[in-house]
């Protein structure tokens, strides 16, 4: 699963770096955010339905299927993390998976181990490159009885590779930038790009122990890499 992320790059940063626009043009953004938690609304990458281009906007985390009458009837569902296996077939996320795919900027995410007690350590994984990139993810839109749309997204998440094995059974879907576009397309909606959702390179990626201060969802703070932050002042991993 995946449950909290790092997302440090700015708006302008993402926009360059997924050829996005901002929508709307003065979308206000979000301060760099070391701990990223659900019902948050962070950046998203999708596919305009009018100009087919790439488009960056904000969006709730913990989607919101577009048949709910009531958000009480969400309240006590995880609603976060859409399993590769049933993406398809699940009533939840079948619709957003045909035409309604996104990409999830990110620096890092979180896990903790799946055994144990608590407090457990958790960990910060991060590409090896320290490069910005993409979970793959789902959206829809939500109208409540007064008119007003909410659009939210999930990541989707597969078995985990053998790095992330050591910690947990499960991790977020990384795109390949090569990947972004196949992903995005709307009009592809027969033969869905189920094939993507693979786990990531285990070499490719670092994992790292992380301040426990992150279990609090109210910290923030790049302090809360700590040991990652302090392998790329070493040299080991690029910041």
């Amino acid at each position: 699963m995946c449950g909290r992320y790092v997302r440090r790059s700015d708006k302008q940063k993402i926009a360059e770096h997924f050829h996005a626009n901002p929508s709307p043009p003065d979308l206000p953004m979000p301060a760099a955010d070391y701990n990223v938690t659900p019902t948050m609304h962070q950046p998203i990458i999708r596919q305009s339905r009018e100009t087919g281009e790439r488009e960056l906007i904000l969006a709730r985390w913990g989607l919101i299927p577009f048949f709910t009458k009531d958000l009480k009837e969400i309240k006590g569902l995880s609603t976060i993390n859409a399993r590769a296996e049933t993406i398809a077939t699940s009533r939840t996320w079948r619709e957003p998976m045909k035409k309604r795919r996104c990409l999830i900027p990110a620096n890092a995410f979180y896990e903790w181990p799946k055994e144990g007690k608590a407090p457990k350590q958790p960990y910060v994984f991060e590409l090896s490159s320290g490069s910005l990139f993409a979970f793959a993810g789902i959206w829809d839109a939500w109208k409540d009885g007064e008119g007003h749309w909410l659009q939210s997204y999930a990541i989707v998440t597969t078995e985990a590779n053998e790095l992330m094995s050591q910690i947990h059974p499960r991790m977020p879907v990384i795109l390949h930038s090569r990947d972004y576009d196949r992903w995005l397309d709307r009009e592809e909606m027969e033969r869905l790009p189920l094939d993507l959702l693979r786990p990531f390179e285990s070499e490719a990626m670092e994992m790292h122990e992380a301040d426990p201060k992150v279990n609090n969802v109210r910290n923030n703070g790049p302090e809360l890499m700590r040991q990652a932050e302090q392998a790329a002042e070493s040299g080991l991993l690029p910041l």
